[in-house]
């Protein structure tokens, strides 16, 4: 993984907050918090949170006695994050790598992590940490999108950004948020750093309502997308986003898009 991959700094975070997340995290949020909150914990870690859409979904359903630690590699994100939810005392933001959690060993009875497990270099690693992090019998759950060709409006994105690199086309897509789809090599990874009762169940929703303009400017500019059009033309981002904007025009109609979205969401016990 590039990593720039990783970098979500810049414009990005609030584009991502403003678009990506109605877009297409909001509904698999609301999903990922109602498991948690059906567990009751009390201890609660959260890794690669974003701007936060998990953590104010869980946070009115977590009991008031409950602990809950927020983390993300790019403090930017986190930054987000806390401004949108505001000051909560039992929620600590700290920046932090899953590949080396900052926490003692069994502090957790529920690790999640919303659409993040993609950019772990490591995975077996990474969940190596929140194994060792879940009290025992603790839960780590977290979600991962499906192929990208089962989600209609990134796959549209994707072809409308190759169209315009036709000899080196921007792969982030394709290749980082989509490229951990096989349910197989999951429950590998899961099984390889000692989690069992696995669980994987493929979720259907439907992306939040959205204008073409704005889905090619979330995708382009809300996203590591943005770092690949600059390499390739650091004059071409407008114009890039405006060509994506007029493939989905062009495909989904000038109204409003809202079209199926899939992704894995997976269970396992420490």
């Amino acid at each position: 993984m590039a990593e720039a991959d990783k970098v979500f700094a810049g414009a990005i975070p609030e584009v991502y907050e403003r678009l990506m997340v109605p877009l297409i995290f909001e509904p698999y949020a609301i999903d990922l918090a109602e498991r948690a909150a059906r567990l009751k914990p009390l201890d609660v870690l959260e890794i690669a949170a974003g701007t936060g859409i998990v953590t104010r979904m869980l946070a009115s359903k977590l009991d008031i006695e409950a602990q809950f630690v927020v983390t993300d590699l790019n403090q930017p994100m986190l930054d987000v994050a806390h401004a949108k939810l505001g000051d909560d005392e039992r929620i600590v933001w700290q920046q932090a790598d899953a590949m080396e959690l900052p926490f003692d060993d069994e502090s957790f009875d529920v690790v999640l992590c919303q659409f993040g497990v993609m950019f772990f270099p490591d995975r077996v690693k990474a969940y190596g940490e929140a194994r060792r992090v879940l009290k025992p019998g603790g839960r780590f759950l977290f979600n991962v999108w499906d192929r990208v060709e089962a989600n209609e409006l990134a796959h549209s994105a994707v072809e409308a950004l190759a169209a315009q690199f036709q000899e080196n086309p921007p792969s982030f897509m394709r290749r980082v948020p989509h490229g951990y789809a096989d349910p197989e090599n999951i429950r590998a990874d899961l099984v390889a750093a000692g989690f069992h009762e696995i669980t994987l169940e493929t979720l259907e929703k439907r992306n939040g309502p959205i204008s073409a303009s704005d889905a090619a400017t979330g995708f382009c500019q809300g996203t590591p997308v943005r770092s690949e059009i600059e390499e390739r033309d650091a004059s071409a981002l407008a114009a890039v986003t405006e060509r994506v904007a007029e493939a989905l025009r062009k495909r989904f109609g000038s109204g409003m898009i809202e079209r199926p979205i899939q992704a894995h969401v997976v269970g396992a016990v420490r």
